[in-house]
């Protein structure tokens, strides 16, 4: 009987530790699993099912809400790639990704949603502020020192956003902000257009 008792605490000391290691393991995996590996961002699934969850609490609790999604694209990133390499590109990723979260708020989201494409959620956000969010990281990106093999390169993103003041979803958001996307895209890139869900006109056009 002496020596279970004498095993015993050590034993469960043991235990313990391992079960901590294992939540500490476990809490990584979910780290790991849910985001970018280059970016430090949360990947496309993860982004889109916080901003899901969350718009659905708001709906459920609040019946409507407001706040924003912003789709951003690095313009002309194909010939960062081609000039200077794959190696070059991803750096120029991590310094995007870097500058657009340097002006955000804690409770906003960013997620990479693939290749050169970010997007940020700006929860509980009036819409006329967002104009002015989505124009700082605009000119965030633009002020960026990038000089790949000491050869200055200047790097820009185009912005699409869409604004709610009621009851929304992130396909709804996200279809119209794509859409605004590519209409900054056409008017000339390094540019902001905005639109509230469900009226007609853009908030801005800015650039």
């Amino acid at each position: 009987m002496i020596i279970p008792l004498l095993i015993a605490p050590p034993f469960f000391l043991y235990l313990l530790s391992k079960l901590r290691q294992l939540a500490i393991a476990h809490e990584q995996l979910m780290v790991i699993a849910s985001t970018d590996g280059l970016t430090s961002c949360f990947n496309r699934a993860a982004f889109t099912t916080l901003v899901d969850a969350y718009l659905d609490r708001v709906d459920r609790q609040e019946k409507g809400g407001e706040g924003a999604l912003l789709v951003m694209d690095v313009d002309h990133f194909k010939n960062v790639n081609d000039n200077f390499g794959h190696d070059m590109g991803d750096e120029a990723l991590k310094l995007i990704a870097q500058s657009i979260k340097s002006t955000l708020r804690e409770v906003d989201l960013v997620g990479r949603m693939g290749g050169e494409e970010f997007s940020v959620f700006l929860p509980g956000i009036a819409p006329d502020r967002v104009v002015m969010v989505a124009e700082r990281i605009r000119e965030t990106v633009k002020a960026v020192n990038f000089c790949p093999q000491g050869i200055p390169c200047n790097l820009s993103i185009s912005i699409g956003g869409a604004t709610y003041v009621r009851t929304a979803s992130f396909s709804e958001l996200y279809k119209l902000a794509d859409k605004l996307l590519y209409d900054a895209k056409r008017q000339g890139r390094d540019r902001v257009e905005l639109c509230q869900l469900g009226s007609g006109p853009p908030l801005a056009a800015a650039h």
